[in-house]
């Protein structure tokens, strides 16, 4: 990273930076002195959501660049680089582009106040606004209704996917409340697609805003359904192939081919998605480290893997792949957690799985929590756990403990925050 933009991502993430306020009034007036460059992008379409925003868009890119269509994509948080988060015409948007985009909008941040998320937003929005392509993928950062990513104002497209309890400091202490947050991006005459809701409050909540804004849905379970891994509507039957690991990519797959199908305008063949889905690619979602500096700690039968999936219903995600590898191999954990993510429900869906857990500290995040702390959780829900000082000494700690079952295939998986997970993709 250049010293420009590690200098200006300094300065967004000042203290005296404007705090969350979750309006969009300020980013409408950052715009504004921008020259308005959300009114001069792709065709946009606009995902909110608990978990699997990032995984349908990874596939929804996959399947669009099959096609032969030209991709911008906009995603959070980074896990590596700050450039991870804005792709240009597919290719992550390089630093000399990054630092006069930076260098443009920084007059305008002494004219208004923003928050961090607020101003790589509209940095992302000139940035995509200056180069042509034929879709914008975009999620959302907090909630919807009052996402600095709101300010579109006629999608393409909106699609929600699972919703759950997260961020609650924020977005209100009832999934009513939440589901009302990630509502907001639903806009007048404009299709929405809806991926499974495992809180039977949700549907009906987003069906009522659907219907006063004239919007059409398209749900799973009524006008497109998942049935022994096939993708089914009135128009196509595919067989799901996705290239991520775990039971839930069969639902983001096939909430990708949801949005497809809502998108005729764009000609894409059965055989394009199959290829897409096979090619998409989406780090730290239960991804297998297999040439990575720690898998040289381990002996042979230890595998290596990554997951960032970090409140309850990320937990139950990873709980159910953990089951299916429990029945042939032993499981270990490696943690480390954000402060205000609710440990306990998260570490209690693993536990049933977990032979034994070192916590860590996320070394340089302000908001982590003490390994200590993680520890505790830990076995407060009945895993057996210790506290180490850095993510090395947790796999050499787990090694140590392993020496019984000697040759007994295991897997150790990193897990618990996506900043953890990027602390280990950077140590690559």
């Amino acid at each position: 990273m250049s010293d420009i933009i590690e200098q200006f991502l300094k300065r967004l993430q000042h203290p005296l930076m404007a705090g969350i306020d979750l309006s969009l009034d300020r980013m409408a007036r950052l715009l504004a002195i921008l020259g308005n460059p959300q009114k001069r992008l792709p065709p946009v379409v606009h995902v909110a959501g608990t978990n699997g925003k990032g995984s349908l868009l990874a596939y929804m890119h996959a399947i669009f660049e099959t096609a032969g269509y030209r991709v911008h994509r906009y995603t959070s948080p980074h896990l590596v680089h700050f450039r991870e988060r804005i792709l240009l015409q597919g290719k992550e948007i390089e630093n000399a582009n990054i630092e006069k985009i930076f260098r443009h909008i920084s007059p305008a941040l002494n004219q208004q106040q923003a928050t961090f998320f607020e101003a790589i937003t509209a940095a992302a929005f000139v940035a995509f606004s200056e180069k042509p392509a034929d879709i914008l993928l975009l999620e959302t950062g907090l909630g919807g209704k009052l996402d600095a990513t709101n300010v579109i104002e006629k999608p393409l497209l909106t699609a929600i996917t699972p919703i759950s309890m997260d961020h609650t400091e924020f977005l209100g202490d009832t999934i009513e409340k939440i589901a009302a947050e990630k509502a907001g991006i639903i806009k007048r005459g404009v299709p929405c697609v809806i991926g499974r809701q495992d809180f039977q409050e949700v549907l009906p909540l987003l069906e009522k805003t659907a219907a006063s804004l004239n919007a059409p849905l398209f749900r799973l379970g009524q006008e497109w359904k998942i049935e022994n891994h096939h993708y089914i509507s009135a128009h196509r039957n595919i067989l799901l192939n996705p290239a991520l690991a775990g039971e839930h990519q069969f639902d983001n797959a096939a909430t990708a081919i949801a949005c497809i199908e809502q998108m005729p305008q764009f000609n894409i063949s059965d055989e394009h998605i199959k290829t897409g889905l096979q090619k998409a690619m989406w780090p730290a979602r239960l991804q297998h480290l297999t040439n990575h500096p720690y898998c040289k700690l381990l002996p042979p039968e230890i595998e290596l893997w990554l997951d960032g999936g970090h409140n309850p219903q990320g937990g139950q995600v990873l709980a159910k792949w953990l089951s299916e590898q429990s029945r042939s191999k032993k499981i270990y954990l490696v943690c480390g957690m954000i402060k205000g993510k609710d440990m306990k429900e998260f570490l209690k869906q693993l536990a049933p799985y977990a032979e034994f857990l070192c916590s860590v500290i996320i070394r340089e995040e302000a908001n982590s929590q003490p390994a200590e702390a993680v520890a505790q959780a830990a076995q407060s829900v009945g895993i057996k756990s210790e506290s180490c000082p850095s993510i090395e000494k947790a796999l050499q700690t787990i090694i140590e403990f392993t020496k019984t079952n000697t040759n007994q295939p295991a897997i150790i998986c990193i897990c618990g925050s996506l900043y953890l997970a990027g602390k280990v993709l950077a140590a690559n």
